[in-house]
């Protein structure tokens, strides 16, 4: 190949040297965990934008989403005092 390519040869090499080095289980586990990363930071982004539309869908509406409705009121989302009560019997 011309200057600045990489043929398969140089790459089968490369690979070659890699495996050598590090050992098929830990570059296993390394792709393991690169692809558990990646899954994850989908994940998140993808829940990210829900939220989003959740809340802009809410500002047309008027509506406030529950937990600014309950920061706004003073007040929790859920009633723990009963809880506690009935802890103390």
């Amino acid at each position: 190949m011309g200057m600045g390519g990489i043929s398969i040869w140089q790459l089968l090499i490369i690979l070659v040297i890699v495996v050598l080095l590090f050992g098929t289980k830990k570059l296993r586990g390394m792709g393991g965990d690169l692809g558990t990363a990646i899954r994850g930071f989908r994940k998140s982004v993808k829940e990210g934008s829900e939220d989003e539309e959740k809340k802009e869908e809410g500002e047309e509406s008027g509506e406030q989403p529950v937990a600014e409705e309950a920061k706004a009121d003073g007040t929790a989302a859920t009633d723990d005092s009963s809880e506690k009560e009935d802890k103390a019997k």
